[in-house]
C-alpha cells in the first residue's frame, strides 16, 4: 500500500532553502530512492515550507527515513542550523495514479 510522507516547517519570512538543498545534495538526486514515487518540496502562500513524498511502501520509506535522511537531519539539527518540523505525518493512500506506478516512461 502506497503511503504519502508530509513534512511542514513554520513561515519564517527567509524564502532560503539552503537547509533542505543541502540535504538533498548531500542525499544524492542521481538516483531515486527504493520505492519512492514521487517528491516535492516547496513554499505554500503562507510561507509554509512543505516537504510531500509518495512511496510505494510504508516499509520502503522507513528504510529512507532511517538509512538515509535521519542522520543527515540529525547531524545539521546538532549544529543549530536546522529548525525541526512543526508537522510531520505519514499515512497511507487510498489511491495513487501515476505513469511510474504505470510503468509508462
Amino acid at each position: 500500500m502506497a503511503v504519502a510522507f508530509l513534512q511542514e516547517f513554520a513561515p519564517t519570512g527567509d524564502t532560503s532553502t539552503t537547509n533542505y538543498d543541502s540535504i538533498n545534495e548531500r542525499i544524492g538526486s542521481e538516483a531515486m530512492p527504493a520505492g519512492l514515487i514521487v517528491h516535492s518540496a516547496g513554499f505554500g502562500e503562507d510561507g509554509t515550507f512543505r516537504i510531500y513524498d509518495v512511496w510505494e511502501s510504508m516499509e520502503d520509506l522507513e528504510r529512507f527515513k532511517n538509512e538515509r535522511l535521519m542522520p543527515l537531519v540529525t547531524e545539521l539539527m546538532a549544529s543549530g542550523d536546522a529548525p525541526a518540523p512543526t508537522r510531520q505525518v505519514q499515512y497511507e493512500l487510498h489511491n495513487v495514479i501515476s505513469p511510474v506506478r504505470a510503468g509508462v516512461s
